[in-house]
C-alpha cells in the first residue's frame, strides 16, 4: 500500500479501529511513566501519542510523518538507528506485514530492546503473510497472550534475549 498516498485520509479512515486495538493493548501493557516506548509503523502518530511515556515513533512514509505529533523519524524496521537494548516497549500495530523483511524487522526488534521488553505486534488477519509472520513471531519472541481482536491478531510478546 503507497501510505504517501494515503496520508491525507488515514486518520479518517483507521483511527477508530487503530484506539480500540491501543485500548485492548493497554490492558495488558504494565506501563510506567519513564519507559521509553518504540513505534515502528508509526504513520500519523495514532499509537505513539495514545501512551503515556517517553515514546519515539519511526516510518517510512513522510507524507504520514508530516501530518503527525510528537518524537517521530523516518526509517524502516528492518534498520533501526537506535543502540542495543534501548526500550522497555516495542509496538508495530499493523505495521508487520508491510516490512520488506519482517524476519529481519523483528531481529532488529530483539536487538533494540531490553531484556524482557513487552513488544506487541498486531498482525492483520486478511494479510497472505499471516502464516509465515505468525511462525516467525513464534520462533523469535516469547509469546506472553495472543488476543483475537476484530481484524488483527494482538500478540504481546517478550524479549528473553
Amino acid at each position: 500500500m503507497d501510505y504517501n498516498f494515503f496520508a491525507r485520509s488515514y486518520n479518517e479512515l483507521y483511527e477508530e479501529e487503530q484506539i480500540n486495538k491501543l485500548k485492548i493493548i493497554k490492558e495488558y501493557l504494565k506501563l510506567k511513566k519513564s519507559d521509553k516506548l518504540l513505534d515502528i509503523g508509526c504513520g500519523t502518530g495514532i499509537s505513539t501519542n495514545f501512551f503515556k511515556c517517553n515514546t519515539q515513533g519511526i516510518d517510512p512514509s513522510k507524507e504520514m510523518m508530516k501530518l503527525g505529533k510528537g518524537k517521530r523519524e523516518e526509517g524502516k524496521a528492518e534498520d533501526l538507528k537506535f543502540k542495543n537494548s534501548s526500550f522497555d516497549i516495542i509496538l508495530a500495530i499493523t505495521s508487520i506485514h508491510n516490512f520488506d523483511d519482517p524476519k529481519k524487522a523483528l531481529e532488529e526488534i530483539k536487538r533494540v530492546s531490553k531484556k524482557n521488553a513487552q513488544i506487541v505486534i498486531t498482525l492483520l488477519k486478511k494479510s497472505p503473510k499471516y502464516n509465515s509472520i505468525k511462525k516467525l513471531i513464534e520462533i523469535k519472541l516469547e509469546i506472553i497472550k495472543e488476543i483475537d481482536e476484530t481484524k488483527d491478531t494482538i500478540f504481546m510478546c517478550k524479549n528473553v534475549k
